[in-house]
């Protein structure tokens, strides 16, 4: 199934990851107090909707808690940003993501519970989506409008695998050209060596067939590795 997910502020940050998400292929509520904004993303988002969300009753009557991430990319407003993120917490939504305007917005949001803080001067808006998006992407480098490095968690179901069995090569246009190992990183890793789980592996390529195999990677069994 799509994840599901609420983005709360449609400015350049909230937007940049609403647009991303939607790419991605997942189900996005779009939310903003400014209706020009809204209609901006009418037809983006899976539901553009305007809402004031410092009011619990239309956080829950959107059934918010519902959704699989929430993110919170509301702008200047510190108080409606902190507000909100308390009644996103109150209401029971399982993981929220909250972008902070200075160290001390940072501090108050994780003591009233935000999973993840973020600072848009230090996190483009792309790098944010795909780290939420996927379980075990844990960074995103982008090197051009196409081009990226990635560095993807080895799961349970990479685990045991070869760079010989996956082909990623062939099968994805990417190259893997390093793994990391705790504090030790191979830059020739052997075709026919296995993958540990928690190794990192360095992925370079075009961000289209990076997410096909972030995609197969979260779902890969056995059976659909040789397809």
């Amino acid at each position: 199934m799509k994840k599901q997910f609420a983005v709360i502020g449609l400015g350049r940050f909230g937007g940049s990851i609403c647009r991303e998400l939607m790419e991605n292929g997942m189900e996005v509520l779009a939310m903003d107090k400014d209706e020009d904004r809204v209609n901006e993303f009418a037809s983006i988002a899976t539901q553009a909707v305007i809402a004031d969300t410092t009011d619990e009753s239309v956080l829950k009557s959107l059934g918010v808690r519902n959704f699989d991430h929430v993110i919170v990319a509301i702008g200047d407003d510190i108080q409606s940003s902190i507000l909100t993120t308390l009644i996103l917490k109150e209401v029971g939504v399982n993981h929220i993501t909250v972008k902070a305007q200075n160290d001390y917005h940072e501090k108050v949001l994780r003591k009233i519970g935000a999973d993840h803080v973020v600072h848009p001067e230090r996190d483009m808006g792309k790098r944010i989506a795909h780290y939420i998006v996927s379980n075990n992407v844990l960074d995103y480098l982008e090197l051009s409008d196409e081009y990226s490095i990635v560095e993807i968690k080895v799961n349970d179901r990479l685990a045991g695998r070869t760079l010989l069995e996956l082909d990623v090569r062939a099968r994805y246009g990417i190259n893997i050209v390093a793994i990391k190992r705790g504090t030790e990183i191979n830059v020739s890793p052997a075709a026919e060596d296995p993958f540990c789980k928690d190794d990192i592996l360095i992925v370079i390529g075009a961000d289209s067939d990076i997410n096909r195999f972030e995609k197969k990677s979260d779902g890969i069994n056995r059976s659909n590795v040789t397809q």
